[in-house]
């Protein structure tokens, strides 16, 4: 099966859960977050207020493991009513940098694809977050020559590609973005006209879900493996 067509001159890729691992921090983060208020509450009604708290605060925070850490702590104030000891709230903050400083663990085939693909297309990373921890992350990660371009998005929504895509200077049918997140990284794309392929990660926070009507209006790609970029070559 051809994954690309001939048009594409940029090739975007999502970097969280599609570059390398991190939304199973983050759940892990969370259940230690439970333990830590097992006495205020259910680990269930945990999870569902902070999930509540972090949609709440994402207009405010944006994306990212600062956003989730402050929005950890206020959650711990609500749940406790006021009553959560200092030395728990010191415990989140350490959970948040403990994140923060999480070795970067690339997801199978990816360098070999990037630098097949590198060869023949510019290649870009277009991913929501924070600034300085996803600059740290590509650092850390040894792909940064592999991209002629880096996106830090506050968000992306259609309104965002296009953004990206002026800046850029070329068509939406000349951009193929490949991600793990169809909400993010595949359904804005297919509206404004370019092309996505989706590779689903096993772990999917809630907010990226989409329902099945969204998923049956769009046409896309979807891929067992980012290996099959190469293959489909």
């Amino acid at each position: 099966m051809k994954l690309i067509d001939s048009k594409i001159k940029v090739i975007a890729f999502d970097a969280d859960d599609t570059l390398w691992v991190n939304e199973t921090y983050f759940r892990d983060a969370e259940n230690e977050f439970a333990k830590l208020l097992a006495n205020y509450e259910t680990e269930n009604k945990i999870h569902q207020e902070l999930y509540k708290k972090e949609i709440k605060n994402l207009p405010v925070y944006g994306y990212g493991i600062k956003g989730f850490v402050l929005s950890m702590i206020e959650c711990a104030l609500e749940i406790s009513n006021n009553q959560v000891s200092p030395k728990i709230i010191e415990q989140i903050v350490t959970i948040g940098k403990q994140m923060l400083a999480k070795p970067i663990e690339l997801i199978d085939g990816v360098e070999q694809v990037l630098k097949e693909l590198s060869s023949n297309y510019k290649l870009i990373v277009a991913t929501k977050g924070d600034l300085l921890d996803q600059e740290k992350k590509l650092e850390k990660s040894n792909l940064s020559d592999y991209f002629h371009h880096i996106e830090v998005m506050s968000d992306k929504k259609v309104k965002d590609y296009l953004k990206l895509i002026k800046h850029l200077d070329i068509h939406p049918s000349e951009l193929l973005m490949i991600g793990n997140s169809l909400k993010s990284d595949i359904l804005p794309l297919i509206e404004i006209g370019a092309t996505a392929i989706h590779v689903p990660f096993h772990t999917t926070w809630a907010h990226e879900e989409v329902n099945d009507n969204e998923k049956a209006a769009s046409t896309y790609k979807t891929i067992s493996s980012i290996k099959e970029m190469v293959s489909s070559l």
